[in-house]
């Protein structure tokens, strides 16, 4: 499994668990869609910043 699919499990959890949390304090639902959205967003933006391969040296 690639660093990036870990990345992005491990991300997917978290968010799971805090739309479960939002879910339990009463948040409306399409806010929590809202968030889960805009989080998964930027975890992946971050996933590809942070996996992508370094360019190599120039001679």
């Amino acid at each position: 499994m690639s660093s990036f699919s870990t990345y992005i499990i491990g991300f997917v959890v978290i968010v799971a668990g805090l739309a479960i949390g939002a879910y339990m304090l009463a948040v409306p639902p399409l806010w929590i869609l809202v968030g889960v959205l805009v989080v998964i967003g930027i975890g992946v933006v971050m996933a590809t910043s942070r996996t992508k391969p370094r360019d190599p040296p120039s001679v």
